[in-house]
């Protein structure tokens, strides 16, 4: 279908960005790209600014912000930068200036609009701007490798002069998580010089890393189309993860196997215009220099695929014990939570199709634009006991920004209005969007037992909640928060009344990753009270040798979960079809 990537045969521009949603394989891909390249006498560093990264964990090796060389691979230095550190002291650079200065509230609100995942982008930026700018860098490297790469999103809004302006000290619109980017005092001229090497088709490619799955490949096609707009169109696109092979005899291999490829024939058409390239699934965990080799070397089967079968099988709960739980304790607000990709909107419907068997009034409100699920349980026998309803991300953050800039907009210069435009392109606007949405949907719901398909962050909650103090002390914000949210903001808080289930997949990146909204939810004061590891070949009984193989590696993300990182932890298998309906969804309660 695609050739297989392989950097021992292919010409390489010196800067290679790995981009892709969180579980995509982004930092097994780059390590193995970077121990190719080195094997073949290339001098390679090896950079990491992804706050969730396990580059020590893939190389075995324990990294600094410094590059150090990689043992038995020579020409190989790695450095796994923290943006989160970076960005702690970006946050007090900004903030620090005004401690004293001004009311509690208002410092309040700049720290709460400082501590979202865009700011860290920023923080990882500043790092890497550096190796980008500093002219004298190819002269000791050959290839520099970025595990992670900047958004769309954050480089046209450095691009824009209002950037750099003291109009960022001044703004109070409240919908931004990047908030006040004083930090970014005196740096035009190298970020300048950062993007002019983004964009230079000699210098740098990028390269978008996706799953054989559609929610994967439609992140890798908006990333495609926003990095494109400012000039970064040297592209190319690893699927990663592609079955092979597949054995008929066994139901999950060959639904597996299908499922991949009908994924692909539904490629975003603008995305098939990139050049393409595979990598295949592999049976064996992607962590050491010797596994590493392999990936480019040889697909055969190999001794350490084999699954230790003296171990004691993990025995954990499925997802009816988590439907039982909040039936018995009547709760009365449940939201899934977790990185796209890992089956929330499935889990969501599982849950509301549950309570409502067990004779609740339920009603599931989804952001899915497929509306199968409308349209699925039209006409069931059990409809009286659940409804349904569809929000549609893209009308709610339109309107929500229409509002922000009516509000704020007013007064503006040219500059100023194009760069609070931009800024409303966040994720935390989309987050703030959805939920005034969901809302709206609880309070018309006070008899029903509420089921939300994707919840906000703990920042984007504390956000709002420090907007609305800001509000009250100097009742010129314009960053209102509606009734609904205001009263929905407590209730969440309360165990009594909400549960939070957090969905995540059984591999590094999804795990580490859901551990971080873990805890940014406790930032909140949000426990959440359910894990839910979704699609886990380890709980199949498949005898494919390469399946197999990765179900063995899965076996440490569910101890992890289940020992250190949930209260609560259940497990469901991987399906040989994905369940959509009433009747179907009804089978993950038996």
């Amino acid at each position: 279908m695609y050739s297989l990537f392989n950097p021992k045969n292919m010409p390489l521009t010196p800067f290679l960005f790995f981009t892709g949603k969180g579980g995509v394989g982004k930092t097994s891909t780059a390590c193995a790209t970077a121990v190719a390249l080195a094997d073949q006498g290339k001098s390679v560093l090896l950079v990491s600014t992804d706050p969730a990264s396990n580059l020590q964990d893939v190389l075995e090796v324990a990294l600094t912000n410094e590059p150090m060389a990689i043992p038995g691979v020579p020409n190989l230095s790695a450095c796994n930068i923290d943006p989160e550190e970076s960005a702690r002291a970006y946050k007090e650079n900004v903030v620090g200036p005004y401690r004293g200065k001004l009311p509690d509230a208002v410092l309040a609100t700049m720290e709460e609009q400082l501590s979202g995942a865009c700011t860290v982008e920023i923080a990882a930026f500043d790092e890497f701007s550096h190796l980008l700018a500093d002219e004298t860098i190819l002269d000791q490297f050959d290839h520099v490798l970025f595990d992670t790469a900047p958004t769309g999103h954050t480089l046209r809004l450095l691009q824009l002069p209002t950037a750099w302006s003291g109009f960022l000290e001044e703004s109070t619109h409240g919908a931004s998580c990047l908030g006040p980017l004083a930090g970014l005092e005196g740096k035009k001229e190298m970020y300048a010089k950062a993007v002019a090497s983004l964009s230079d088709r000699e210098k740098t490619t990028l390269l978008l890393i996706a799953r054989s799955d559609n929610s994967s490949l439609l992140e890798a096609d908006r990333a495609s189309g926003e990095l494109k707009e400012i000039g970064i169109r040297n592209q190319l696109l690893i699927v990663n993860g592609l079955l092979q092979t597949h054995q008929p005899e066994d139901a999950v291999s060959t639904a597996f196997y299908s499922r991949q490829r009908q994924a692909l024939q539904e490629t975003p058409e603008a995305l098939k215009q990139v050049m393409t390239y595979a990598l295949p699934f592999v049976s064996y965990s992607l962590t050491g220099v010797e596994n590493l080799r392999h990936l480019f070397s040889s697909y055969a089967m190999t001794t350490f695929e084999v699954e230790d079968t003296t171990e004691e099988a993990l025995a954990l709960p499925g997802l009816n014990q988590v439907i039982e739980d909040f039936s018995e304790k009547n709760t009365r607000v449940i939201f899934t939570m977790g990185k796209g990709g890992g089956g929330k909107t499935s889990i969501a419907s599982a849950i509301a199709v549950g309570l409502s068997e067990k004779g609740h009034r339920v009603h599931l409100t989804t952001t899915d634009l497929a509306a199968h699920l409308a349209y699925t349980f039209a006409g069931s026998e059990t409809r009286d006991n659940l409804s349904i309803s569809s929000i549609n991300p893209q009308i709610e953050v339109e309107r929500y920004k229409q509002t922000v800039l009516a509000n704020a907009g007013n007064g503006l210069s040219d500059e100023e209005l194009a760069y609070l435009q931009e800024d409303l392109e966040s994720p935390c606007t989309e987050e703030i969007a959805l939920f005034q949405a969901f809302a709206a949907v609880v309070e018309k719901s006070e008899n029903e037992i509420v089921v939300i398909d994707t919840a906000p962050t703990g920042h984007t909650l504390l956000l709002l909640d420090s907007t609305e103090a800001y509000h009250k002390e100097m009742s010129r914000s314009t960053g209102d928060v509606p009734e609904n949210v205001k009263k929905l903001l407590p209730r969440l808080r309360n165990p009594q009344e909400t549960g939070v289930v957090i969905v995540t997949l059984a591999e590094a990146t999804p795990v580490l990753e859901a551990a971080r909204l873990q805890e940014d939810l406790k930032r909140a004061q949000i426990a959440p009270k359910w894990w839910v590891i979704n699609q886990s070949l380890y709980a199949t009984e498949t005898t494919d040798p390469v399946l197999r193989g990765r179900a063995s590696s899965e076996k440490k993300w569910i101890t992890k979960v289940n020992e250190e990182l949930a209260a609560k932890c259940a497990v469901i298998p991987w399906l040989q079809e994905e369940k959509i309906g009433y009747t179907q969804l009804k089978e993950f309660i038996l």
